[in-house]
């Protein structure tokens, strides 16, 4: 049971049935757009996006690096970071090998990204989503104030991750570069319907208050166009059915363990008020529960703890959006990303990953949260 009894007007999940209308949506959205990036990366859309990324860059690799984060940035806000983990990821791996650069830095900025610059928009992050029924019940029900409650933390969270890139890598962003060449040769016809079923999976992320309803048709209708144009493709498109049944545990463990007094021990730990370090303490717990155990299940295990106060819920929000960043598997967009390296050859060390994680992790949730409580 995830109770929000806090909250006047919003009743607890009383059954499994409840919990399931939650989290089956943010399931299918994570398989649609896996298949999506999939299919667009095997079509090539990603080698000719990097390619002119690079022709826009003039030969400096500092202006690349700006793009990369500009595109993470939008695509993070505008799409959800699980988009930028998937599309975005591969683009800035394979631009900078195209420019000689090394690809981690690059990598890592869609990555970060990805998480801490997921608070703007409800669409930004699945979090986001499963806030709006508590935050509506405290008065917070449209878009334009939920922005209005967020903005700062927001723009925080972005420019300080920023910063910590540009202070761990700078060596990295600097220098210069020639032209880089095309990538291979692909179906030309099947890269640009990919494209345009992208661009209309975008408007539909903004027109729908469900993503999993585009991802979705976007994932059918690339699937039935691949199958027509170059069937051998579909063989490289492998939906991360692991990471969902990994979810699927984590959310029915979370469900059981709240029924069983788990709430209260929660209660106790991130105690109430609003005042900063009441607030520092929300999105402290936030932060470590999402790298133990996934954000999405932590969110919803710390949601009753936060949602008698808007401003609580924003603290909630800031810990497990921007905070997981130190473990492989605090974020199901560092899955995802994870995943994308991978596939890409690119060695990612975790030790580094969780020694910079944390350091970038602690920096951006304290200054964002500062600026919740202003």
């Amino acid at each position: 049971m995830i109770s929000t009894q806090a909250v006047p007007g919003v009743g607890p999940l009383l059954d499994l049935g409840g919990l399931v209308d939650r989290v089956v949506p943010i399931l299918v959205f994570l398989v649609a757009l896996t298949v999506v990036a999939e299919i667009c990366d095997a079509a090539g859309l990603f080698d000719e996006a990097a390619h002119w990324a690079a022709r826009l860059a003039r030969g400096r690799v500092v202006v690349l690096w700006l793009l990369i984060v500009a595109l993470s940035t939008a695509a993070t806000i505008l799409l959800s970071l699980d988009t930028t983990a998937v599309l975005l990821t591969p683009v800035a791996i394979v631009v900078a090998r195209q420019v000689g650069a090394a690809a981690l830095p690059f990598a890592m900025t869609t990555l970060w990204l990805a998480n801490s610059g997921s608070l703007l928009l409800p669409v930004s992050n699945l979090t986001n989503l499963l806030a709006r029924h508590p935050l509506s019940a405290l008065g917070v029900g449209t878009t334009s104030e939920y922005v209005a409650l967020i903005w700062r933390p927001a723009v925080v969270a972005v420019v300080m991750t920023v910063a910590v890139l540009w202070i761990l890598n700078r060596r990295s962003f600097s220098g210069r570069f020639g032209q880089p060449p095309r990538g291979e040769p692909h179906d030309r016809l099947l890269m640009l319907l990919s494209a345009a079923v992208v661009v209309l999976m975008v408007a539909g992320f903004i027109l729908s208050s469900q993503p999993a309803y585009p991802a979705g048709a976007a994932a059918v209708v690339l699937l039935v166009v691949t199958w027509r144009r170059a069937p051998q493709l579909l063989r490289s498109v492998r939906p991360p059915w692991l990471t969902v049944l990994g979810l699927c545990l984590l959310f029915l463990v979370v469900d059981a363990a709240l029924r069983h007094g788990l709430e209260d021990v929660l209660r106790s730990v991130v105690g109430s008020g609003t005042s900063l370090p009441d607030l520092a303490r929300v999105s402290g717990v936030g932060a470590v529960s999402a790298n133990a155990f996934d954000n999405l299940p932590a969110y919803l295990a710390l949601e009753p703890t936060a949602s008698d106060s808007a401003v609580r819920l924003v603290a909630l929000l800031v810990g497990v959006n921007a905070g997981p960043l130190v473990t492989p598997w605090g974020s199901v967009a560092t899955i995802l990303w994870l995943r994308q390296c991978r596939r890409a050859g690119l060695v990612v060390g975790v030790p580094r990953l969780a020694l910079q994680g944390l350091l970038c992790a602690v920096v951006v949730v304290a200054a964002a949260t500062v600026s919740a409580s202003i």
